[in-house]
């Protein structure tokens, strides 16, 4: 055991401070970074999506972070099989996984459940959601399993699909189904959440959505404007520029919509997190938490 290596998790929802927390963090302990960041892995949305600038990034090897095509369907599954593959054909002994996408993070600490799959279901909820919307859809899975519709992404087609596919074909929710036991793994990790008052995130995502306004995200939803029909663009913000850009939209109500929904996602993700085992907590902001992350780092590692 002791000479696994170890898998540091900073976790927590949007804007409450995983990137500065963790590049500092990497710094420290001259480790990599893993982004577990879903919509951060796709090129042309480095605005929208918050990635870590060039200069933050500068000193710290980042892996999955804008280096997946628009068009290219990517999945937990696969970050699972990814990850595990850089990690076993790698020396190092530190590393960080950095995100807030509550699946792709339990893919590489759980592993994910062999839950079954229906093609032809799949496709008529995906005809049902060209000829209904979402909407219809979001209501029968809230009917079926309301506590994975609490706690998931709700604005996410695919994953709404998925999760009423599951539903639909086993006849129970899908929360009862993803309690499996959690798979061996080649090395040890320690998950750490990040918090900050529900007021002060709400502040935080306001700002952060001024500035990224500021920077030209408008202008970075019109050059990808033609490709809005792709699921890589299915997410906050973007959903509501699109329509300020096809004119059935206010800019201000956009903007006092994206920060209302981006304030629902985050308490959605501090749900599905406080549903974890073995987590620590970290209130931010917390002058000792790089102190505090190495004690847990050293403690895990003598045990």
């Amino acid at each position: 055991m002791a000479d696994l290596p170890t898998l540091i998790c900073i976790l927590g929802p949007t804007a409450v401070g995983k990137t500065s927390l963790s590049i500092s963090l990497a710094k420290t302990l001259h480790a990599e970074i893993i982004s577990a960041d879903s919509r951060q892995m796709y090129k042309d949305i480095s605005i929208g999506t918050a990635k870590p600038s060039t200069q933050e990034m500068a000193g710290v090897k980042h892996h999955f972070v804008d280096f997946l095509e628009l068009e290219t369907a990517y999945s937990a599954g696969i970050f699972e099989k990814d990850v595990l593959s850089i990690i076993n054909n790698s020396s190092n002994k530190v590393w960080l996984l950095v995100g807030g996408s509550g699946l792709y993070v339990k893919s590489i600490i759980e592993g994910l459940d062999d839950l079954p799959s229906d093609l032809i279901l799949r496709k008529s909820l995906n005809e049902r959601l060209k000829k209904e919307g979402l909407e219809p859809l979001k209501k029968e899975l809230q009917e079926l399993d309301l506590v994975h519709f609490e706690a998931m992404d709700t604005s996410n087609p695919q994953r709404i699909i998925r999760a009423l596919e599951i539903c639909l074909i086993t006849g129970q929710p899908y929360s009862d189904l993803r309690k499996g036991r959690a798979v061996e793994r080649p090395f040890r990790s320690i998950q750490i959440v990040l918090r900050r008052e529900r007021k002060i995130l709400r502040e935080r995502i306001e700002q952060r959505c001024n500035q990224m306004l500021e920077e030209g995200w408008l202008e970075e939803c019109r050059a990808v404007f033609g490709k809005r029909e792709l699921n890589s663009l299915n997410t906050l913000g973007y959903k509501e520029l699109f329509q300020v850009i096809d004119g059935s939209l206010e800019m201000s109500e956009a903007r006092d919509k994206i920060i209302t929904e981006t304030s629902r996602f985050a308490k959605r993700q501090m749900t599905w997190f406080r549903a974890q085992q073995d987590i620590h907590y970290l209130d931010m902001p917390d002058d000792q938490a790089l102190d505090k992350i190495i004690h847990l780092l050293n403690s895990s590692v003598n045990q």
